[in-house]
């Protein structure tokens, strides 16, 4: 029958028609309200069925109680670029790390875990840090290659960080608690990023940079107030809002409105009072946050035509004809979401690719292997996230490389950028290797922490 075939060609199409430049979300609704008009004219899609999509829309967006936390969190790391602190951590973390060897990829990895996760996608976090950390650090004669992998490596590792918004959608599309899903990236993300520190601790060691002295001496305020200043509030923010919502104090919409002024009044803080950068970090934030809600709208509308069409049993399908075990169906839908990585943002993955594979992580079970199903579903939240973010960083094709050769001076070259991320790229191959062998390294901090 034509049904069957139709939740594959719409596949097809939109893989064609992601590359077509067009705006994701309006491919995702053209397709699914295209699709379900060829159903009408075979008699396949009831016509009255199209009053589904304005109700799958609300009930995908309005009715959700974790999407008002994202346009907040978006505004705090908006805010947050644009007051200056990014800068001001870096040069605060170095002045504290000056004994350090590397100290300035030191900072930029922490700086990644600290402000990357509000930037929302990869490419506004991968530019903020490459805007606010690569000039100085090639004014400190690092070398292009160790400079770029830091960045690129602090970039993509804060995108997966608490409170980054990819943990929002991928605890809705897992059906896990948020704060589960917060918790469980934690210590996986803190191993890879301490390998990094000491990756680039060896590196620097081993051919050392020659800083700038005088750089050190710049401020002339005091140590503590300069803590305060550089250190303190930016990251005090950060840690009540991820803190808050772990905790259960607060819902995630209010933690992120605290964050949100708060991160507001930093941009009066370093800056001044200045209504034209205000209005500068909510016309960028409104933009990223129509943009993000546009893909989820028109996701919803394409997911609503490919289930009616029976999409839901392909994948299944697919792995119902392999005789292999649950674990070599993780691992193949694993490769699958890595390989998506390299062409596409981690939010039309998450809302149209993982929704399409979930009936079969869902039927995987981990419980003897993990503990529970839900700590297994967080185990591969966790998974899905760290793959990501790899493939983001994986040459040639690394969705974040592109970004950071856009917002790099033009003398950095595409060579030297991936020189300098090949290494990371098999440290976190190796991470992943690891909590896919011992999974309590993501489960044991959800289940201590909320009983799980």
């Amino acid at each position: 029958m034509l049904i069957d075939y139709l939740p594959v060609l719409m596949l097809l199409t939109l893989a064609v028609l992601l590359f077509s430049g067009f705006p994701v979300g309006g491919i995702l609704a053209g397709i699914g309200i295209g699709f379900a008009l060829i159903g009408v004219a075979v008699d396949e899609f009831p016509v009255a069925s199209f009053f589904l999509i304005p109700y799958r829309i609300y009930s995908s967006v309005g009715e959700n109680l974790v999407y008002p936390a994202v346009p907040m969190l978006l505004f705090m790391g908006v805010a947050l670029e644009i007051s200056g602190a990014a800068r001001e951590l870096l040069l605060c973390l170095r002045r504290i790390l000056s004994w350090v060897p590397g100290n300035m990829c030191v900072s930029v990895i922490l700086i990644g875990l600290l402000l990357a996760p509000m930037a929302g996608v990869v490419g506004a976090s991968v530019a903020t840090i490459t805007l606010a950390a690569l000039p100085t650090m090639l004014g400190q004669r690092y070398r292009p290659e160790i400079a770029t992998g830091a960045i690129a490596a602090a970039g993509t590792l804060g995108v997966i960080a608490p409170p980054a918004i990819i943990l929002f959608f991928l605890s809705d599309a897992l059906e896990v608690t948020i704060a589960s899903m917060f918790l469980a990236p934690i210590v996986p993300i803190l191993a890879l990023a301490l390998t990094f520190i000491l990756y680039f601790v060896a590196a620097d060691w081993i051919r050392p940079s020659m800083p700038d002295k005088t750089l050190l001496s710049q401020s002339t305020e005091s140590l503590l107030i300069y803590l305060l200043r550089g250190l303190v509030l930016p990251v005090g923010l950060i840690a009540l809002v991820l803190g808050s919502i772990i905790a259960g104090w607060v819902a995630p919409s209010e933690s992120a409105a605290v964050g949100a002024v708060g991160a507001a009044l930093l941009i009066s803080l370093y800056r001044g009072f200045d209504l034209s950068l205000l209005r500068q970090a909510l016309w960028r934030t409104m933009t990223i946050t129509a943009m993000v809600f546009f893909v989820v709208m028109g996701a919803s509308v394409f997911s609503l035509v490919f289930r009616f069409y029976g999409g839901d049993d392909i994948a299944k399908g697919l792995f119902d004809d392999l005789a292999v075990s649950d674990f070599e169906i993780l691992l193949i839908v694993l490769l699958i979401l890595f390989v998506l990585g390299f062409f596409i943002d981690w939010i039309e993955i998450i809302l149209v690719s993982l929704p399409i594979l979930y009936p079969v992580i869902r039927d995987l079970d981990f419980t003897q292997y993990v503990g529970s199903d839900q700590l297994a579903r967080v185990w591969i939240g966790a998974l899905v996230a760290l793959v990501l973010q790899t493939s983001f960083l994986t040459p040639p094709f690394g969705f974040a490389l592109f970004f950071l050769k856009g917002s790099a001076p033009p003398q950095i070259d595409m060579l030297q950028i991936y020189r300098g991320v090949v290494p990371l790229v098999l440290l976190q191959l190796l991470t992943i290797a690891f909590v896919l062998a011992m999974p309590t390294i993501a489960t044991w901090l959800p289940a201590q922490t909320l009983g799980m």
